[in-house]
């Protein structure tokens, strides 16, 4: 038996398993050092106690016969997929039907996998930096060729940084699929629509797929789409994945959905249109056996008036977190970006990534994360997230300054 060679092309270890690496070596060499966590995006502050109470009435029916629940439908239970609908896209002019929603355990789940549906030899861009799942999860698949130079010599990068900016330009060659995340994932920019309109655009004239990210939409405070679907003409050539994880601190308990509308199709074996939405179906019915009842009735109750309101006031907190990280990093000299529609902080810095990693974790005991794992474009910039308390992020900016 031989396996997947392509395995064998992937650069070293999964970006943060690295960075876990380095945390743990270090611990263990120095016992008594109190290290801030400001790199992987996990939240800090608990459940809203109304999507706690949820889940707690939904365990507490599968105590008795008549409400007991074995596996739930394949796609999601009824009352979250229209709630979805009714309470997170309506509002925003989106129509959705009820089967182009689909419940699954994370956005990164999703992501991954949503390459399974195209055909080997697709062509694919990424914005760069950009989250690494992305790009591993299609590497992994034998689409990427050859990674040389820390660079896939197939994948098409898409700069973004300050040069331009942060708005990427769309590909200058043909293309299949595009990955977009917006509030953007490392740099914590947005676009606004007339800036992902010609991403629609270039889809639509190029028979090309969108993948749209939006697993941050709930930090946004500026005048940008939530949605791709907002952006005329996006429901024909984009697929949107969304999470529980940061907007209601599901990070533990796993919950996400991604739209597929009907509209979105690929081309068959015979050159014929088929839609993205039934082999998703069918990929589904094969892997996925769902999320569970109490987590489904948790992320219902995320969309209720109460969890709307306290959903909201975690996320301030995190925002909060964040204009302290700006504001210290600018009164320190440094250049940031991101920060205001998003929970994380993009900043340029003095040193090579990994070497600012290092100095930051022995001299300042704080964690961040090196640009240069976010791809090519990611070197010379460091991400720190929001997601700590305000004491400790509070800290680890003073630890800094000390540097």
């Amino acid at each position: 038996m031989h396996v997947n060679p392509n395995f064998e092309k992937l650069p070293g270890s999964y970006l943060f398993a690295e960075i876990a690496r380095r945390v743990k070596e270090y611990s263990a060499a120095n016992p008594n050092a109190d290290i801030i966590k400001l790199g992987i995006g996990d939240v800090t502050l608990p459940l809203a106690p109304v999507v706690v109470s949820a889940m707690k009435t939904a365990a507490d029916e599968l105590l008795s016969t008549d409400t007991f629940r074995g596996y739930g439908p394949d796609f999601g239970y009824d009352f979250l997929v229209n709630t979805i609908r009714e309470q997170d896209y309506a509002p925003r002019g989106v129509t959705l039907a009820f089967d182009e929603v689909f419940i699954s355990d994370g956005a990164k789940t999703d992501t991954s996998a949503i390459q399974e549906l195209f055909s080997p030899d697709t062509r694919i861009a990424v914005t760069d930096p950009v989250y690494p799942v992305y790009v591993d999860s299609n590497a992994i698949a034998g689409r990427l060729g050859n990674f040389v130079d820390g660079r896939w010599s197939n994948l098409v990068y898409l700069p973004c940084n300050a040069e331009n900016g942060f708005v990427p330009a769309v590909p200058n060659v043909p293309v299949d699929v595009i990955y977009l995340c917006y509030p953007n994932n490392p740099t914590g920019t947005t676009l606004t629509a007339d800036q992902l309109k010609p991403f629609v655009d270039y889809a639509k004239k190029n028979n090309a797929i969108i993948i749209y990210d939006a697993a941050y939409k709930a930090f946004i405070t500026s005048d940008v789409p939530h949605s791709i679907y907002e952006v005329e003409g996006a429901r024909e050539v984009a697929i949107e994945c969304c999470s529980f994880s940061k907007t209601a601190g599901f990070t533990g308990t796993r919950c996400a959905y991604t739209i597929i509308p009907h509209e979105v199709v690929g081309l068959g074996a015979q050159g014929q249109k088929v839609e993205l939405n039934a082999l998703w179906k069918r990929r589904m019915g094969t892997k996925f056996n769902g999320v569970s009842y109490p987590i489904q009735r948790a992320a219902a109750a995320v969309f209720s008036p109460e969890g709307k309101a306290q959903c909201a006031e975690a996320v301030r907190y995190y925002l909060r977190n964040a204009k302290l990280i700006r504001d210290s990093l600018q009164s320190q000299g440094y250049t940031v970006f991101g920060g205001v529609d998003a929970p994380y902080v993009w900043l340029k810095c003095p040193v090579d990534s990994w070497t600012f990693f290092d100095t930051l974790l022995n001299q300042a005991h704080v964690v961040g994360t090196p640009g240069t794992g976010f791809g090519p474009s990611g070197e010379g910039y460091f991400r720190l997230t929001a997601f700590n308390t305000y004491e400790k992020t509070a800290e680890a900016l003073e630890r800094m300054k000390k540097l």
